[in-house]
């Protein structure tokens, strides 16, 4: 039977970043394989009787030409196997079992994964590979031009050392381990590095502590920080204090969540939101308290299309510009959280995370069941929690939150 190759948009599943992903569709002897091409589009610039992007297309000619490029490079193995009279099937094909490694270098790899990060609006991890490369670039004393064979477990003992000697903290180090890690596997599924020669089967990221240290706040330190008498002090720091309140009340929302919510958000006294960092849906039953907060913001919400006065649609509209404005107000946050705790005699370091670790540690003390604060959380680490909040239903949490304030 002919085998068919085309590109096919997941119009079923809908990404974080509201766009539709691309998928591989190979057809043969009636069996259908998909996999995924590691792009997305908005279903509203996608052609689906012609399967490609329309024209007015944000990026339709780069996206076009990665399609054209991988179903011709599937063709030639179709072909492949046709001159050596080899047998394959759909399984074999799709995930390129029979395909030639062809090595790159690590630095045009890694450049490569960043414009693509950087065309998905992904900031965050495009921000994190552009400072792993140049690390590497800063250790390789300029030299990105050898594959990731010459990565051996010689080389990552090297750069461990390398870092350490710069002050890095472990946590750091981790995190340039992870992304090289991340990267270095990407390069082995397109075939761009050798399976054979990785060497994080030896090299053991988990071996640095990456626990960071849970600081938390007593009830009657929130309470201080409820009641201060703030008139007299700058809108940014009464702002901080909203922040800081809101997030403790609705299971330790963090700020880039908190900056994206709008109206649509809300569902009664429910908040339903997408977590930015991991794409889960979070629903939090809010409590009077929080409602009567967030309806602080209610006119501001009509004018810029969020609650919170931290981005404007009129103005923040790329990734980019919110991502940047969000960093922006953190640091007038961060500011304003000294100032309160100046002001109230707070001796802790008062953050942002000091109001998700206090709204656990408040909750697990008062005896509510741990699972159900890891719920709250929305932690991204499935080996530690496998429900979202959304599983529990509103009275659990409504109950579990009655011990906040």
């Amino acid at each position: 039977m002919r085998t068919s190759i085309s590109v096919v948009c997941y119009k079923s599943k809908t990404l974080a970043n509201g766009k539709n992903p691309l998928m591989l569709q190979v057809n043969k002897d009636g069996k259908r394989k998909y996999k995924s091409l590691g792009i997305s589009v908005n279903q509203n610039y996608w052609d689906f009787k012609k399967n490609r992007p329309k024209s007015n297309c944000p990026d339709g000619k780069y996206i076009q030409q990665i399609i054209l490029n991988k179903i011709s490079e599937l063709q030639k193995q179709v072909l492949n196997y046709g001159v050596e009279e080899k047998d394959f099937t759909v399984g074999n094909l799709i995930n390129g079992k029979k395909q030639k490694v062809v090595e790159t270098k690590v630095g045009d790899f890694f450049k490569q994964l960043i414009v693509k990060l950087e065309r998905e609006d992904k900031i965050g991890s495009k921000k994190v590979h552009k400072e792993t490369l140049n690390s590497i670039r800063i250790f390789s004393k300029g030299n990105l031009n050898f594959t990731f064979s010459d990565i051996d477990l010689d080389w990552l003992n090297r750069y461990e050392k390398w870092l350490k000697e710069k002050g890095n903290k472990e946590t750091t180090i981790s995190i340039r381990y992870r992304t090289l890690r991340s990267v270095y596997n990407k390069a082995i599924k397109e075939f761009v590095a050798y399976k054979a020669n990785y060497p994080f089967e030896d090299y053991k990221i988990s071996k640095f502590n990456t626990q960071t240290k849970k600081r938390a706040i007593p009830k009657s330190d929130i309470l201080k920080i409820i009641k201060i008498d703030l008139s007299q002090e700058k809108l940014t720091v009464q702002l901080s204090r909203d922040l800081f309140i809101f997030s403790y009340l609705c299971g330790g929302i963090n700020l880039t969540d908190m900056a994206n919510l709008t109206p649509d958000c809300m569902n009664g006294n429910q908040l339903q939101y997408i977590r930015q960092k991991t794409g889960k849906k979070i629903n939090v039953v809010l409590i009077p308290d929080a409602l009567k907060l967030l309806s602080k913001y209610h006119e501001n919400a009509h004018v810029t299309g969020y609650y919170f006065p931290i981005l404007d649609k009129r103005i923040h509209k790329s990734a980019l510009q919110k991502h940047n404005r969000v960093h922006k107000i953190l640091g007038h946050v961060s500011r304003g959280l000294k100032r309160i705790a100046e002001l109230c005699g707070i001796k802790t370091n008062l953050t942002s995370y000091v109001a998700r670790h206090s709204f656990a540690t408040v909750l697990k003390n008062s005896g509510v069941n741990i699972a159900l604060i890891c719920e709250a959380l929305g932690h991204s680490d499935l080996s530690t929690t496998q429900i979202y909040l959304d599983s529990f239903e509103s009275k659990q949490f409504n109950e579990a939150m009655k011990h906040l304030l």
